[in-house]
């Protein structure tokens, strides 16, 4: 008899699955939600010819490769952005699920991936933040929080809710100081969310979330600058560079925080 999955291996697994379904229903958020469009209705259809798509054509990835990346139909191209969404989505859901197992934490962590992956993509696409979005994030963040704190005590409640405080500080002054040219109020919406779940991991992650966005944001403005694909004073979207240093924040942002102190000697 074949022995059963160990658990640490079987949890990654069936989010990773869970994130690649999820992150199909993501491609009809970030196409709806900035136009106004419902998330029911209609049903998934071909832009090209209108042409309803099969439950079989739906599959994540797989589809997209069986079809060449193509419409049954019209045969008209679909964009290669669908299944890299998709499989981004499972990849995250797989790390997270590695990282935290099946805990009340890697929900709210799953939440966060999940809303981050639309957000991301619709800031690069609109340079926008819908609030809704940012609004369903809060909402499952916040619930899946609870229920850690129902299971193993408010411990950490105080110190995310200084994070969130924090983060709402630091976003909020800039967009205050710049009279909102240097920072958008999605950004300033959506990062009190971000630092109550990186602070409900602690001070390290919360404090290297917040520091590694400003500073991917600021290797990709040089990038961009030297390259020529963007001037001194161009607006470049925040909300992929926020969304990134939380993910780093959550991640890694424990082990970079110690090796950082003992650098410094602090520890």
């Amino acid at each position: 008899m074949t022995p059963a999955l160990p658990v640490v291996a079987a949890v990654p697994i069936v989010f990773g699955v869970l994130g690649l379904l999820i992150g199909s229903f993501l491609n009809v958020v970030i196409h709806r939600v900035p136009a106004g469009l419902s998330l029911v209705a209609p049903g998934s259809a071909c832009p090209a010819c209108a042409h309803p798509v099969r439950a079989r054509d739906n599959v994540p990835v797989v589809s997209w490769l069986v079809l060449h990346g193509r419409c049954r139909d019209c045969a008209a191209p679909i964009a290669a952005r669908y299944p890299l969404v998709e499989l981004v989505t499972g990849a995250l859901f797989a790390v997270v699920g590695w990282r935290f197992g099946s805990t009340p934490y890697a929900l709210a962590a799953l939440v966060v991936a999940a809303a981050g992956v639309a957000l991301f993509v619709i800031d690069l696409d609109h340079r926008r933040l819908p609030f809704a979005i940012t609004g369903a994030m809060a909402t499952g963040t916040v619930i899946a929080l609870a229920i850690d704190v129902g299971r193993h005590g408010a411990g950490p409640v105080a110190p995310a809710l200084l994070a969130a405080a924090l983060w709402l500080a630091v976003y909020g002054g800039i967009w205050l100081l710049t009279a909102g040219r240097g920072m958008g109020l999605g950004d300033v919406a959506l990062a009190p969310v971000l630092g109550l779940a990186l602070g409900w991991l602690g001070w390290g992650p919360a404090l290297v979330g917040l520091g590694a966005g400003f500073a991917v944001g600021a290797v990709v403005g040089t990038g961009l600058l030297l390259s020529g694909r963007a001037r001194a004073g161009s607006k470049v979207p925040h909300g992929p560079f926020l969304l990134t240093g939380t993910a780093i924040g959550m991640l890694a942002g424990q082990p970079l925080a110690a090796a950082y102190l003992r650098l410094v000697g602090l520890s």
